[in-house]
């Protein structure tokens, strides 16, 4: 019933477009005898008569007339056409405003002056009343001139330069704003003041778009003027946008039949709601990238960014841009045996350069099954058919990446790798090494973007796999770079996965490789930038590890490369930044080591450049989050010194930064961590302050935020230690506070994870440190209980724990304040408590006489003295 009930409809609507009368008069002019002639105008006027009358119009068609036959078509018009239900008048050739009137120009048209230039041309009003006197519905389309048509110089568009200086005081280029008009809908091929291309073939885009949509089915006349504004605009990258000014009383489908629209046309039609702001972003990255506006659109529609900030979306259409053009040369560039397998990546070409990546892939996978119905078929030509599939299968994972549609590029570069696999090693070409390299590469890249980090280190693992391959038969140094650089991506990987031994591998492999490339090529200079990023890498992990004089060594030696190659270029903003990164990593290194002077010199040399940074660019997400990250570090540092208003102060300038970068950039996970971290600092300043309920309130926030993270990406284990240090947090107010049961929950819920990962990698020193915390603070909770034997076990093992960490490395004051602490826990359930207070008295001093015992942690020893004078 339905269906037929539709039926209806659609016959009622088509039977209703017959039935009314549509009358139509078109006049084009090109052979202009006193200003400059045009090419198209008399092509563009036949296309439209035809492209009409299949529409059921009645067409009359005037080229070339003066004024006085112009008016007189006019009047006939409106004679022979009075009340028909649809009247249209299009107009192809010069047009002009002149004191605020808009002017369309016969062929006689004469500017020797404004005087005559008044009298020989035809105002638009008298257009306008001839319309609406005819018909109910009146269109006017005016494909004309937007310039000064008066030079003889040959130029782009339809316009040059006025001649006349009286003219040129009066005639404004281009045609002005209309205004509402009763019954009359008016379209101009490009905006008011803005020059309307006469185009390079028979036809102006204007008309050539108009002509391709005016039948389009199921679509109002509005709908179909919103396709051909959008796709001059995308054809002519940003340069023409034509402009549409309606007062209709009711709708007008030019075309009844209702049917599902084109992806390029759905492309279009979005295209018209994205703002202006958002048009001149990706025009300017169309621009920089040398690619169509279309492919862009539709990444930005697809991937609905509208929630990002102006740098996450910047970030993301140079992203789509990126892999545009990379797919876009293969494409150009990569042939196939097969004639037709060529011509359908052709035509896919085509589709991606629209915006239709849909059809793109839909194309390219017909040439894969071609391929894969002959290798099968054939098996003389399996390899052939076999590598050939593989390329088609990157370039539609190349397509996918260009629309951000991360699963499906997923999906196609599997297929790549399994197809590789199928042809075997020894089969590949060069170009096929090279394109299974990049297929690992992307992939290692997407599995890292949706967190999948046991997929991207299988992909990284048989990147680095292949590049040593590649690296011991070829002598191209740059293979080695990349071969360097892929350990440091498997490194990375590695990390986050909590395994540092296999971490520092990684880096320290690519640091021998970079080390042997910059002394060969010292001309190279991203390749310094390499090297200290693996001396950067190397660092973290030997802090994580306590090996704080090998990481002090490393550090040092990337920040006097860094120094060399920020000296080298003082105008770019990546040098100066990575500078920051050094200094923070070296007082973050001087604060392990109670080294609170050279920390405050390293952590103020950081926010001097990132202020300096952000200044030039203040919109700019990165700089801005650095500038709060510096913030952060001075907070602990003042801390540290016992001045907890200071460190809040600190805190809160932090993380007002902070929030604002997440309220335009909320599904950004980076700067979700970052919210939560701050806040448990927050929390951690109003502890020292006493402050309770608005320290649990700070610390409840920021494991709210941990929570959902951590239950995002289990495999992530910063996000897991996140979480681990928020319980203990708010596991430690609740304590204060009295509650006892919700502190001990909140402490065995925490130490489940301290404990797992410990267990991970017991070479992790912050994990075993955290490990060591929370049994601390359990056997606090049992001491209060009045469970002797479970406080003592949990003392004794947090005690051993912090024991290793200190004998470890004894230069870590940190470590040797830590075991300070755990004695002072143990002493309240050992059988000979003095031995034990004596012990972490004579450690308090010594750190106190090296000048490693910060400020805020000289109570100490008074408290030691105390303590043991109690002791009997």
């Amino acid at each position: 019933m339905r269906l037929l009930f539709a039926l209806l409809l659609i016959l009622s609507a088509t039977a209703t477009a017959m039935a009314e009368r549509r009358v139509a008069l078109v006049i084009a002019d090109d052979d202009y005898r006193l200003v400059r002639q045009l090419a198209n105008p008399v092509h563009d006027g036949e296309a439209m008569e035809a492209a009409l009358k299949k529409l059921g119009f009645e067409v009359v068609l005037e080229t070339n007339r003066d004024l006085r036959r112009m008016r007189r078509a006019l009047d006939d018009f409106r004679q022979d056409a009075k009340g028909a239900d649809v009247a249209l008048l299009y107009f192809s050739g010069h047009g002009v405003e002149i004191s605020g009137d808009n002017r369309l120009l016969p062929i006689d048209a004469d500017a020797s002056s404004l005087d005559a230039l008044e009298k020989t041309s035809l105002p638009l009003e008298e257009v306008r009343d001839a319309v609406a006197a005819t018909a109910k519905v009146g269109l006017i389309v005016l494909d004309a001139c937007r310039s000064d048509p008066f030079s003889g110089t040959a130029s782009e568009g339809r316009g040059a330069t006025s001649l006349a200086k009286d003219v040129a005081e009066k005639v404004r280029p281009g045609l002005g704003r209309i205004g509402r008009a009763e019954n009359i809908l008016f379209a101009f091929s490009a905006a008011p003041g803005e020059t309307a291309a006469d185009g390079t073939g028979q036809n102006s885009p204007f008309t050539t778009a108009l002509v391709k949509y005016l039948g389009t089915d199921g679509l109002e006349i509005r709908s179909v003027l919103t396709l051909v504004q959008q796709e001059v605009y995308d054809l002519s990258r940003g340069k023409q946008l034509p402009y549409v000014e309606s007062g209709l009383p009711k709708l007008f489908f030019a075309a009844s039949a209702k049917e599902s629209l084109p992806e390029r046309e759905r492309l279009l039609l979005a295209m018209a709601d994205v703002t202006p702001e958002m048009r001149g972003e990706v025009e300017q990255i169309a621009s920089d990238a040398d690619m169509p506006l279309a492919p862009l659109y539709g990444a930005l529609i697809s991937s609905d960014a509208s929630h990002l900030s102006a740098d996450s979306l910047n970030a993301r259409l140079r992203e789509a841009a990126d892999a545009f053009v990379k797919v876009r040369s293969e494409m150009k560039t990569l042939a196939s045996d097969d004639p037709q397998v060529t011509e359908l990546r052709r035509q896919a070409e085509e589709q991606l350069s629209l915006g239709a990546f849909d059809g793109a892939r839909a194309i390219l996978a017909r040439a894969a099954d071609i391929d894969n119905v002959s290798r099968n078929a054939l098996k003389a030509n399996f390899v052939s058919r076999t590598l050939s599939e593989a390329a088609t299968r990157f370039l539609s994972g190349g397509a996918a990446r260009a629309d951000l549609d991360y699963a499906t590029a997923i999906k196609d570069y599997e297929s790549v790798l399994a197809l590789y696999g199928e042809a075997g090693q020894t089969s590949l070409a060069l170009d096929d090494a090279d394109r299974q390299i990049r297929t690992l590469d992307e992939l290692g890249k997407l599995y890292t973007l949706v967190g999948n980090t046991d997929a991207a280190g299988r992909a990284f693992a048989a990147l680095v796999s292949n590049l040593e391959l590649r690296s011991g038969r070829e002598t191209d140094p740059s293979v080695k770079r990349d071969f360097a650089v892929s350990h440091i991506k498997l490194g990375n990987i590695r990390l986050a996965q909590g395994d540092l031994p296999a971490a520092l591998e990684g880096y320290q492999a690519a640091k021998a490789i970079l080390r042997d490339l910059t002394a060969a090529r010292p001309d190279k200079l991203p390749w310094f930038g390499d090297l200290a990023m693996a001396d950067d890498k190397i660092g973290n992990v030997l802090v994580t590890q306590g090996d704080l004089a090998g990481a002090a060594q490393v550090y040092q030696e990337s920040l006097s490369i860094k120094k060399q190659l920020a000296d080298s270029e003082p105008d770019r903003a990546e040098p100066q930044r990575d500078l920051t990164i050094s200094y923070d990593e070296i007082g973050d290194l001087a604060h392990v080591m109670g080294q609170l002077d050279n920390a405050q010199v390293a952590y103020e040399e950081s926010l001097k450049v990132r202020l300096a940074l952000a200044g030039k660019k203040p919109q700019d997400a990165e700089r801005q989050r650095d500038v709060s990250v510096s913030h952060q570090t001075i907070g602990d540092l003042k801390r540290e010194r016992g001045d907890a208003a200071g460190a809040l102060a600190a805190y809160h300038a932090s993380q007002a930064i902070v929030e604002q970068l997440v309220s335009r950039d909320p599904d950004n996970t980076e700067l979700k961590r970052d919210l939560s971290v701050g806040n448990a600092k927050i929390g951690n300043a109003l502890s020292d302050q006493e402050d309770w309920p608005a320290a649990l309130a700070a610390y409840q926030d920021a494991l709210s935020t941990a929570r959902v993270l951590a239950a995002s990406d289990p495999n992530n284990t910063d996000w897991q230690r996140d979480l681990s240090v928020c319980l203990e947090k708010v596991a430690g107010v609740l304590a204060t506070q009295g509650d006892q049961k919700g502190a001990l929950k909140a402490y065995m819920n925490s130490f489940v994870i301290a404990d797992r990962l410990a267990k991970l990698d017991p070479g992790n020193a912050d994990w075993q440190r955290d490990l060591s915390i929370t049994l601390s603070e359990i056997g606090m909770l049992k001491v209060k209980q009045r469970d002797i034997k479970g406080a003592r076990q949990a003392f004794q093992d947090s005690l051993a724990i912090r024991q290793q960490l200190a004998q470890s490395d004894p230069d870590n004051a940190t470590w040797q304040r830590d075991l300070v602490v755990a004695m002072v826990d143990y002493a309240q359930v050992a059988k000979n408590p003095k031995a034990v207070l004596s012990q972490a008295l004579d450690m308090t001093q010594e750190l106190d006489r090296s000048g490693r015992l910060a400020p805020r942690y000289k109570f100490m020893i008074k408290f030691l003295e105390d303590r043991l004078a109690k002791v009997k």
